[in-house]
């Protein structure tokens, strides 16, 4: 469990009490789409040492949230995975990221897919224009997602199967910077930073259905 306490019966101070420890919640945020080995989750963590991966996870396995498993065949590899209330943890993380993004990006900082990936749902924006509909695979640099939009409902989940009709190959960085209009589609195809299999258009329709969260106009005063 995490080292210190809160001793509060609050329900936010017992959750800070398991996934209050830095790096706690980024771990969980690697491992929403799966289980992951030791090493992927480290990959994924920008700046995070050995050492203290190695508690945050011991940490997390004794708060309920994570729990060991093994992938294969052909190889049986130890690996970590959400427990099911980890995975309760899906929506706090999905709120967090569209919360975070009204917060100015630092120049050069990068993200990992496991994190773009949920930001897509954190993004998603039902009314925006572009009127995109269907399921398609974006294929980062370490990784593939399928990413369903129907109406006002998204999903994504790590690719798997034959690809789609519509396939879109880029980096992270690159797909923010179209989707937040810093480069145009064309640009990015044009330097070859972007790659579509498919229909150009629906590949444009579809980063249209992704932008920053709008905060509530402030109401009077009570």
């Amino acid at each position: 469990m995490a080292t210190r306490k809160y001793e509060d019966a609050c329900g936010i101070a017992r959750s800070l009490d398991v996934i209050g420890e830095r790096w706690a919640l980024l771990v969980v945020r690697e491992l929403v789409f799966g289980p992951k080995r030791f090493t992927d989750l480290r990959a994924g963590l920008h700046g995070i040492s050995q050492n203290v991966l190695s508690q945050r996870l011991r940490d997390l396995e004794a708060g309920g949230v994570v729990r060991r498993t093994v992938l294969g065949p052909p190889a049986s590899v130890q690996a970590y995975e959400l427990t099911p209330r980890g995975h309760a943890l899906e929506p706090v993380l999905v709120a967090m990221s569209r919360w975070g993004a009204l917060t100015p990006v630092a120049p050069g900082s990068e993200m990992s897919n496991d994190a773009f990936a949920l930001a897509l749902k954190a993004l998603h924006a039902p009314t925006a224009p572009g009127g995109f509909r269907g399921r398609a695979r974006l294929k980062l640099v370490r990784d593939a997602f399928d990413v369903r939009i129907d109406g006002e409902t998204i999903e994504v989940t790590r690719a798997f199967g034959a690809d789609p009709e519509l396939v879109i190959e880029a980096s992270e960085s690159v797909l923010r910077a179209v989707i937040f209009h810093r480069r145009t589609l064309d640009d990015a195809v044009t330097a070859g930073e972007v790659r579509i299999a498919g229909d150009r258009r629906q590949a444009a329709a579809f980063l249209e259905r992704f932008a920053l969260p709008q905060l509530a106009e402030d109401g009077p005063a009570a």
